[in-house]
Order: C-alpha cells, then structure tokens, then sequence
C-alpha cells in the first residue's frame, strides 16, 4: 500500500512543520542556571549536555525563534528569542577586544576564537530578529558588520577570513569557502532587515568570489579548503570527511546550498549569470550524489569522482528541500523532485510524533544513535528551508 503524505507545498504544512520543529526545542532548551540556549538532545527531548554554548548553536536559536515570532507574532517566541539576545550581548560578546567568542561551558569561556561562521550566524540571527520586530537586535547588526569589516573582510580578493586569535593579533593561514557562504545568506538578510544596500552589495561580492575565483579552480563543484592566496589545498584534513566545519572532500550539500542562495539573490535584484549557474551547481550535485537506490544525497565525493562519505546528513537534505522550492520558480518539474525529496525526509529524517529532524543516517536510512541534536544543530538547516519554501511558493 503506497504511503500517503501530507502536501508538502501547502502554506499550512509549511507552517506547522516549522512549528513542531521549533517547539521540539521551545519546551526544553532554556537555561534558566547560566543564561542562553541548552543545545544537546536525545530523540526523546532528554537534555545530553547542559553546559557548552557554541556560538553558532547560540545563534541559531535565536534565528529560529524570530522565525516562530514572524510567523506567529506571540509572546512566547519573542521571549525566547529575546532571552538569547540578552545571553549572546552579556556572554557570549568580548567586553575587552570585540566579537564574539567561539564556546563557552556555562557562562566560562573555554574558545576564545574568533571564526567568521560563527560572526555569520550572529549576524543572521540578529537580522532575522529585527525582521520580526524585535528591536533590541538590530544594533547587532551594524556592531557585527563592522567587525567583520575591521578584522575579516579582505577587500582584493573579496572574501573573508577564517579564523583569528582572540586579540586580533594572529590570523590562521587557513582559508575556508563555509564561511563565506553563510555570511553570504547573513548579508543577504541583514539587506532585507534594514534597506541598506551595503549588506546586498556585499553578499554579491562574496557570491561573484566564489563562483568566478574559486569554482573554476575544482570544475564546477565547490571545494572547501584554500591556501592563504585562496589556491585550492586538495589535501587539508584528507580523509577526514566528519570534521563539523572543515570536512575533506566536495561537499555536496554545500554546492547545493549555493544554488540557493543565488536564486534567493536573483529574486533581490534579478541578473543574467545567477540562474543558469544555480540550476547548474544543483543539478551537478544531484547528479553525482543522489542515492538512487535508498534515497536521499551522499555527503562526499573525493577529487577523483568517487563517493567517500555516503552517510545522509539531515542538513544537506534540508537545503536540498530549499534549492528545489526556489527551482520550481524557473522549472516547474523541480516541483516534482522537491516533493520526492521531502517525501524522503518525511519517512527518515522527521520525528513525525516528538518534533525534530535526526541528524545523521548511513547510506540505508539507519541512525548512529539516539542523539538527535548535539550542539550546534537546533534544526536551523530544516527551519530556513521551509521558510524558503513557503515564501517561494506564496511570497511571503
């Protein structure tokens, strides 16, 4: 008997899966001893870790309690997002040289670093927070900028740097495409909360860097990891495909979150390159990722073509879900593989009865463990997506 699902496309479905996401984590992710956001979860909702706070986990919270707040303009997810902004502004920010720090155990801080993913992921959550009317978020906005200007941003290659020690003074040789990425979305939506043309002219640098200064160097496909003049290092972290921010290989889910983020461009200011190298970066990924046989998209891929990572990671779905709603706009069969794919994560990835998205699946649909959410998950990938998806289909 064929299973029946929900419609994936309805603007009902949209909503309420993005609220039995965020409320999987409403209910239970306060800390009400330290201050912030708890950020570790077994299936069940059992709290695994009650001390670290990530940043990025930090952020994402607060990004998707301001999307709950949008959406359904109510006391309680306003409360919360608020809760995170008082914890990152009073925690979380150095007092003493700027930024924000990289982790902390309780309120003590154990990473001082300073990485540009985690500056992205501030900046996104504060734009997202003055999108839905919390005011205390937007200065968050222009402090975040200028010290990514100040200390990251590197104005002849038009991209930013990785990572800096906590006074500034040493910068890592390491040059990384992740961050940019997501300061390419943060950009982008910190535009779109304030009218400032600075943030979108910046997202399209970065963009045009990365499709016009890295791409042509791997063929295509995005690599991660560059040298310090942004030539691709084919060898940094070899093998090690499980690292959090640096994983060895094409990513897929990264090639195909760019194809995202250029038609969320495209509909900011329409151009003539971004929708042919969208379509072709997705389709790439798909075609040399896509589980024909189980369902869902690898991880890896080594230089050589060869698949070496074939778990199913709930994130590259998500984005998967996001790139395909955007697709439809400009190819009505991207419909079709939009509802296969959330079909697939409907049947794996969902916990359909307790909220949530499992994190990780081998190549056949197995989960690792009964870990759902380890810090600094918070389902931030599945909630941006189905935000995607419904303004896609409904301009919101």
């Amino acid at each position: 008997m064929k299973q029946k699902f929900p419609d994936f496309t309805s603007a009902h479905f949209l909503k309420q899966h993005i609220f039995d996401t965020v409320n999987f984590y409403a209910t239970r992710c306060i800390d009400r001893v330290h201050g912030g956001y708890i950020n570790c979860f077994l299936d069940d909702g059992t709290i695994c870790d009650y001390e670290t706070k990530q940043l990025v986990g930090q952020a994402r919270f607060l990004f998707i309690f301001s999307v709950a707040s949008m959406l359904r303009p109510a006391r309680e997810y306003r409360q919360l997002a608020e809760h995170g902004i008082s914890f990152l502004l009073n925690h979380q920010h150095d007092p003493v040289h700027g930024g924000y720090y990289w982790e902390l155990k309780g309120q003590c801080v154990t990473d001082s670093t300073k990485k540009a993913y985690g500056h992205a992921f501030v900046l996104l959550a504060a734009a997202m927070a003055t999108r839905a009317g919390i005011s205390s978020a937007f200065p968050m906005i222009a402090d975040t900028f200028d010290v990514l200007e100040r200390y990251f941003w590197r104005e002849k290659e038009g991209l930013y740097l990785d990572e800096i020690s906590a006074d500034w003074s040493e910068i890592s040789p390491y040059r990384g495409q992740n961050a940019n990425m997501h300061l390419c979305k943060a950009m982008m939506t910190a535009y779109q909360a304030t009218g400032n043309r600075r943030y979108l002219d910046r997202a399209k640098r970065i963009a045009e860097s990365v499709m016009f200064r890295l791409i042509p160097q791997s063929g295509g496909l995005i690599w991660e990891h560059y040298h310090e003049d942004w030539t691709i290092d084919w060898t940094y972290h070899l093998g090690v495909t499980k690292s959090e921010l640096r994983p060895y290989g094409f990513i897929l889910g990264h090639s195909i979150e760019w194809s995202k983020l250029l038609l969320l461009m495209e509909q900011l200011e329409p151009g003539s390159w971004r929708v042919p190298m969208a379509k072709s970066l997705f389709r790439c990924a798909l075609r040399l990722g896509l589980d024909r046989e189980n369902g869902g998209i690898y991880f890896s891929m080594a230089p050589e073509g060869n698949i070496i990572d074939s778990d199913k990671y709930y994130w590259v779905m998500a984005e998967a879900l996001g790139a395909s709603a955007l697709l439809a706009v400009y190819d009505r069969s991207s419909l079709y593989l939009y509802n296969d794919l959330f079909a697939y994560c409907w049947t794996n990835f969902i916990d359909q009865q307790r909220g949530g998205w499992y994190q990780l699946l081998d190549r056949f649909n197995n989960r690792y463990s009964n870990i759902k959410s380890p810090p600094p998950k918070t389902d931030y990938h599945p909630i941006t997506n189905c935000l995607t998806a419904l303004t896609s289909f409904y301009r919101l």
